[in-house]
């Protein structure tokens, strides 16, 4: 469950920076569809596809697929980024790292884990992805390894993830949610400790903080912070799973 809450919070991160390596002219156009792409993505779709079909490349098809993303129609958004990594690829552009990473994060929204190992392997194969980038894509492939069944590779990208992108508190906190599952307290108490710091008003820490509670035995610890899930954010994701999750400590009465 936490690793699905952690996607919903993630998977629209869809980088948008000017690649340097765009002549002027194109520059100014890849700039004015992503604009569109993020600001009104009705009509950024529709700007991507007119340029896609007039020798957009696979900077048109990356530009669509922000453009589906930010709608949440994640296969579309998926296939597209898919196709701006591979055109990329056969132009040696070195942002098609960039784009394989869209693609795995898109797939990991659709419910297909091994489609996005398959962009993730590529995006961090190339070599060209660095610092916080790398770190987000480690995260991504870790994301995706949960969702096959392999807790243990999953846990090496969540290790790499935590080097490159420290700062980042939904790292810390899938960390924390991974050891809970590999039954690694005393790790899943530092790694949320640490995404409590980091972030302390995200509903989702506290509901971290309340399972490994539960798996502790720590009713009280559970019970309260469960309920500061649902004080901060009585209508989120995290919120609703506090509520389910208290049921678990819910007798029926004794029979008389």
């Amino acid at each position: 469950m936490m690793f699905l809450l952690l996607l919903a919070q993630s998977a629209a991160q869809t980088p948008a920076a000017t690649p340097p390596s765009i002549a002027e002219g194109r520059a100014a156009r890849y700039d004015e569809c992503v604009d569109l792409a993020t600001g009104d993505p009705p009509r950024g779709a529709s700007a991507a596809s007119q340029w896609r079909t007039n020798d957009g490349g696979f900077l048109a098809r990356q530009c669509l697929g922000i453009a589906y993303a930010n709608q949440q129609q994640w296969i579309p958004a998926a296939e597209e980024f898919t196709a701006a990594a591979q055109e990329a690829e056969v132009a040696r552009d070195p942002h098609a790292a960039q784009y394989w990473a869209q693609a795995g994060n898109a797939w990991i929204a659709t419910g297909q884990p091994a489609k996005a190992r398959a962009a993730l392997d590529a995006a961090l194969a190339a070599g060209t992805l660095t610092g916080l980038d790398r770190g987000e894509a480690q995260f991504d492939r870790a994301r995706a390894f949960v969702g096959i069944g392999d807790l243990d590779s999953a846990r090496a990208d969540i290790d790499k993830a935590i080097e490159l992108a420290p700062a980042d508190p939904l790292i810390w906190l899938a960390s924390a949610a991974l050891a809970r599952r590999m039954e690694d307290l005393p790790r899943a108490r530092r790694d949320v400790a640490e995404a409590f710091r980091l972030s302390s008003d995200d509903p989702s820490v506290y509901l971290e903080i309340g399972n490994i509670s539960a798996v502790a035995g720590d009713e009280a610890g559970a019970r309260s912070a469960w309920n500061d899930a649902i004080r901060i954010a009585p209508s989120s994701p995290a919120a609703e799973s506090a509520r389910t999750a208290m049921q678990q400590f819910t007798t029926d009465p004794p029979k008389p």
